[in-house]
């Protein structure tokens, strides 16, 4: 048995397999988390990395039904057998990884693969609050209409650009996040904010403070219009 393939398949099949290890009991499902953890903590010690990948796959493995496991163990069940990331030594399935069944599983975030993964690391790359210190600072990590990404470990983060200088959020940001239905998908929304705007030749964020409100939201209704 490879594990890291083993997870790495698990993730690339997460729709079907998903159910089983998102209702485990409460001890296996605590176990297996804390193997993931211990996963994703050994990033760059791969004996460390290889004993964490072998208990977590050995938990999953447990979790599933006979049918599904088999494939899995024989070699990823995914139909490619698992393949090497250009200059990432990371196993892939598909594009997933074994610490994408760590996103699913434990941050509850579906960005993860080929073509949201690397969204999610860009994202989580800009700077952002945690809860405890954005109240620090006199700010309500519990208001309405911020962005609030899963980050490592599930733990809420905060993108800044949503805040001024005195931990208030922008006006502007609040009204933008409604039209971007922010609650239900903030990685989106977070996208739309962080990355280049064609109608405003820069990304949304940059223009915050700049009196250039009226723009943004007219940016942001143009994109539901397309829709």
């Amino acid at each position: 048995m490879d594990p890291l393939r083993v997870l790495a398949a698990v993730a690339a099949s997460w729709e079907r397999l998903g159910p089983y290890l998102t209702d485990l009991p409460a001890e296996d499902g605590a176990r297996l988390a804390h193997a993931l953890e211990e996963l994703r903590a050994a990033e760059g010690r791969p004996d460390e990395l290889r004993d964490a990948a072998d208990t977590a796959a050995r938990l999953v493995l447990g979790a599933l039904p006979p049918r599904e496991n088999s494939g899995l163990d024989a070699g990823g069940g995914t139909g490619d057998g698992g393949r090497y990331t250009d200059g990432t030594g990371h196993l892939t399935v598909h594009g997933f990884t074994a610490a994408d069944l760590a996103v699913l599983l434990i941050d509850g975030s579906r960005m993860v693969g080929p073509v949201l993964g690397p969204v999610r690391a860009r994202l989580l790359a800009q700077p952002a609050l945690e809860d405890a210190e954005l109240r620090g600072r006199g700010g309500d990590p519990a208001a309405g209409g911020l962005i609030r990404l899963a980050g490592p470990g599930g733990r809420a983060l905060l993108p800044s650009f949503q805040f001024r200088a005195d931990a208030l959020p922008w006006q502007v940001v609040l009204e933008v996040n409604t039209l971007l239905d922010a609650d239900r998908d903030p990685w989106g929304a977070a996208d739309w904010w962080l990355s280049d705007n064609t109608w405003l030749r820069t990304a949304p964020a940059a223009l915050l403070g700049a009196a250039r409100d009226g723009e943004l939201v007219g940016a942001a209704r143009s994109l539901l219009e397309e829709d």
